[in-house]
């Protein structure tokens, strides 16, 4: 049985009509839910190309919550980086970037150049041990099918994704770092005199639009994961392999205009999957998972997203007895949501398997996080263990 972590994806048993070898897989899921809607060869690997980089910002993302990284600090150039194969900045070597303007050269330009500075600085000054992270960490959130040799997407026979594994990647950034969610939704981007276009055609074609990435190899042919909301609903289509830039921003309107008008009718049947969790801390040079992560997602009970209801469980009932009053500078997040609806049924979901009554705080950018504040931090550890012992979706901030 697979252990659901925070949120869940859920297969309806629906027909969507194929556009048949025009793509190679395809897949549309509620951001908020983890509900899938629709899925074609979604579990099958293919090259990612610069989907890559959505994990090389998630790293970046964790680097700049934990501090390790700052968006005022400049990176520096180096020979590889600036030898690196178009797309690029062209930034020459020796040069320096900061550290906003190169998450917008990857979200905006799919810079490789670029990807491969963060890659090097973040990481030892070597692309190869970022690559080597990249991977660990997509095992250790439950990306089952990945495989990363290089931090930009360029052509690499070894480097792999699937559908499935893209959307929980796509999720995990939303959820965990929703502050810098902002950036997938930059239409053009100025740097140095020059003004570059997203290669995202739905950011300016498709109503509510705010997302995400685009990418291209000769192999991989073209594809595109696209974001949207709607009617207080916020969906991910996820299209790989398409036959050309029209295909890719086609299938996608299709895929999203489909899934909201599903949402506005009656589901079917459906079936759980897991989305990754995070862990609090990723710590690149002394990188390590604690025991209670480190196992793989399995299949569990169904969560009701609407109601907090949990159709089944087969978790020991001692979770249930976790005591709520604790004193301290720590904090345990199970989630952060684009509704307050979502937020209250996380809040339910945490109560009614682990016993522990959390509150729901309004982030800066708007989204709603559902939190246990003022905890000690071996109890905060202990929440957290227990949370994710019972698949439910966490991580300690201070």
């Amino acid at each position: 049985m697979e252990r659901l972590i925070g949120i869940f994806f859920a297969i309806s048993l629906c027909v969507f009509p194929a556009v048949g070898a025009q793509y190679k897989a395809v897949l549309v899921a509620d951001m908020d839910t983890g509900r899938v809607l629709y899925q074609e060869n979604a579990k099958v690997q293919n090259y990612p190309a610069s989907l890559t980089k959505i994990m090389t910002l998630y790293l970046t993302f964790d680097a700049l919550e934990h501090g390790r990284l700052h968006l005022d600090d400049y990176l520096i150039v180096s020979q590889s980086a600036a030898s690196a194969s178009p797309v690029k900045l062209g930034l020459p070597a020796g040069s320096k970037i900061k550290v906003e303007d190169a998450i917008k050269a990857l979200t905006v330009l799919s810079a490789n150049d670029v990807a491969r500075v963060l890659a090097e600085n973040l990481k030892g000054g070597k692309e190869g041990n970022f690559a080597n992270l990249m991977t660990r960490v997509a095992n250790e959130i439950g990306l089952s099918g990945t495989n990363f040799e290089n931090s930009s997407g360029l052509p690499n026979d070894d480097q792999l994704s699937t559908a499935r594994d893209i959307a929980l990647l796509s999720m995990a950034i939303y959820k965990h770092f929703p502050q810098y969610w902002k950036y997938f939704s930059i239409k053009t981007w100025t740097y140095n005199g020059k003004t570059y276009t997203n290669g995202n055609r739905l950011l300016g074609t498709y109503p509510g639009c705010d997302g995400m990435k685009t990418g291209f190899t000769n192999k991989s042919k073209y594809s595109l994961v696209a974001t949207a909301k709607r009617n207080g609903h916020h969906l991910i289509s996820v299209v790989l392999g398409a036959e050309n830039k029209d295909v890719r921003a086609n299938v996608s309107t299709k895929m999203l205009n489909k899934g909201f008008a599903m949402l506005d009718g009656t589901d079917s049947f459906s079936q759980t999957y897991s989305v990754p969790t995070q862990n609090s801390d990723m710590g690149y040079k002394t990188y390590s998972v604690p025991a209670s992560t480190s196992s793989a997602p399995t299949f569990s009970a169904a969560y009701n997203a609407a109601t907090g209801a949990v159709a089944s469980n087969d978790y020991n009932d001692s979770l249930k007895s976790v005591a709520v009053v604790s004193s301290g500078g720590a904090g345990v997040q199970f989630g952060a949501f684009s509704s307050r609806n979502s937020a209250q049924a996380q809040v339910n979901n945490v109560r009614n398997i682990l016993g522990i009554n959390t509150a729901i705080e309004v982030a800066p950018n708007g989204m709603f996080r559902v939190r246990a504040n003022n905890l000690s931090e071996s109890y905060a550890q202990s929440i957290k263990n227990k949370a994710v012992n019972a698949g439910i979706d966490c991580y300690i901030f201070h």
